[in-house]
């Protein structure tokens, strides 16, 4: 692979990004459910989240820059990292980069890439259940008639919804809810389908080696056998 401008920025920018990620979700969660905290306290979660917003878009001005691309086809090539970047808590969702990493690698039968996936997915799914259970309770807590009155009722919502679950005993009442929970519904089945195709490749090639190496293996002979019979 060739090492371009671009590669080396995004090789090199994952710490950042992944601190801003964090600081944006503490952020946000500061804002959601610290209600009975200081003004102080909460503006200063909204200064930190709005930073966070600000390294994000940085990040997403550079790598078109370094890209060489124009602005209507890098949107257009690049519209998830446009989608993350109005959304900044979908960013768990850029695993699925990674599980397409994993496919295009298909003949380096190596554990640690596939586990990697796996790993960082089981990461992802807890993220992004928590950033969507905050939504959830900001839109919902208050509105007429819904049924996910305080942030517990949005976390069971957001688990059985990321893991295609789906009870149906609480639902979204507004428009904005049921925009999340679609969302949410959307993310759980990329992740479960990156986990699932990661952990089937995995196995599928460790098969394949097992295959060759069986049929490299000399043939055993027959218990009584002499050696002159097998030769």
């Amino acid at each position: 692979m060739t090492d371009t401008p671009l590669a080396r920025w995004e090789r090199h920018n994952g710490v950042v990004l992944a601190v801003a990620s964090l600081v944006y979700l503490a952020g946000y969660a500061v804002r959601v459910l610290g209600q009975g905290l200081p003004g102080a306290l909460r503006d200063l979660s909204l200064a930190l989240t709005l930073a966070a917003w600000a390294v994000f878009l940085v990040d997403y001005v550079v790598r078109r820059r370094l890209s060489g691309l124009r602005w209507p086809r890098f949107v257009r090539t690049h519209w998830l990292d446009t989608l993350v970047l109005l959304l900044p808590l979908l960013r768990p969702v850029r695993i699925v980069q990674a599980y397409e990493a994993v496919q295009r690698r298909q003949n380096e039968p190596r554990l640690s890439l596939h586990a990697r996936v796996i790993a960082y997915a089981g990461l992802s799914v807890t993220l992004l259940g928590f950033a969507g259970s905050l939504a959830l309770y900001q839109q919902e807590a208050t509105a007429p008639g819904a049924d996910i009155r305080t942030y517990g009722d949005a976390v069971w919502f957001t688990c059985t919804t990321l893991s295609t679950v789906g009870y149906g005993d609480l639902a979204p009442v507004t428009p904005i809810g049921r925009l999340v929970a679609v969302g949410v519904m959307a993310c759980g089945l990329a992740l479960l389908g990156a986990v699932t195709g990661s952990f089937s490749s995995w196995l599928l090639q460790v098969f394949a080696r097992e295959g060759d190496l069986e049929r490299e293996r000399p043939p055993e002979r027959a218990p009584g056998a002499s050696r002159r019979d097998t030769d």
